[in-house]
């Protein structure tokens, strides 16, 4: 062998399957919590299972994104508490600034919900991000995912809580809403954070982060996004009735954000492979 070949260091094995654990895993958890609920009536029960119905869809998503996450050098630490700091951070900026911008629920005003919650849930993005550098449009990607999904798990443990009280105490009532709402997660939140956090950090620069056309032109993509998953519906089911219009808008809207996040991170692995790696991750 020429002596001046060079060995190429052995690519380690990304393992892809892991989110599909944690969904049959969190699954087979939340059937078991429900059947003690119904077999016992232990209402104490009830937080937990409403706990993990909320979290088992959006937690698997995030470890989906992770998992392909290709030459990035983010770790689940991190990612965790993008998940985090995007749902705590998310919900209480949206609910104190939503009473400002809201007064009655209408089409106008669902735009500024849709304004108003993509500007919450980037928040977690940019405290993770204060202290490393931020040029690799996959990070973004994944912490914008990990955000949006903390977001979105949070407001449906909500959801379900108010379903709980407005249905006087309905178990079913209240699955059936916590199921829907982590069934459709995927297509929402964390898809509409992750396409707005990879082009901030595709447009940013080592430690600073810039905000031009190109990131302000993401953000009114994903703020209409949410804008018309919240009331395209209310358009739809005029022609189509109300549960087929919902279904049809919702689908429309989600395979177009889906689509856009796909796009994205083919960019983002693109990025990765002509870009010079970084010698350091972290800012002073």
């Amino acid at each position: 062998m020429d002596s001046t070949t060079e060995v190429q260091p052995p690519v380690p094995v990304v393992r892809r399957n892991g989110w599909l654990k944690v969904l049959t895993t969190a699954t087979v958890f939340y059937v078991l919590l429900l059947v003690a609920l119904l077999l016992t009536k232990n209402s104490n029960l009830f937080p937990t299972l409403a706990l993990v119905g909320s979290f088992m869809v959006p937690v698997a998503y995030v470890a989906f994104i992770y998992e392909r996450r290709h030459l990035s050098r983010l770790t689940m630490p991190t990612v965790s508490l993008a998940f985090l700091y995007g749902g705590i951070l998310g919900i209480l900026a949206a609910s104190l600034l939503e009473p400002f911008f809201i007064r009655q629920l209408n089409l106008a005003t669902i735009l500024r919900v849709g304004f108003i919650e993509e500007f919450a849930k980037i928040l977690g993005v940019l405290v993770i991000a204060r202290h490393r550098r931020h040029d690799s449009e996959m990070d973004g990607l994944i912490l914008g995912a990990a955000s949006g999904m903390g977001f979105a798990a949070l407001e449906s443990n909500g959801y379900a809580f108010t379903a709980l009280l407005a249905s006087h105490g309905s178990i079913s009532v209240t699955v059936g809403v916590t199921l829907i709402r982590g069934l459709l997660s995927p297509l929402g939140h964390g898809t509409w954070t992750a396409i707005l956090a990879s082009v901030l950090f595709r447009e940013s620069k080592s430690c600073n982060f810039r905000i031009n056309w190109k990131v302000i032109n993401a953000y009114l993509l994903v703020s209409i996004l949410h804008s018309m998953w919240d009331g395209l519906p209310l358009i739809v089911s005029y022609v189509f009735g109300q549960g087929l219009g919902v279904l049809i808008a919702w689908g429309a809207i989600g395979a177009i954000g889906l689509f856009i996040l796909w796009i994205r991170w083919r960019e983002a692995v693109r990025l990765q492979t002509v870009l010079p790696p970084e010698t350091e991750d972290t800012c002073a």
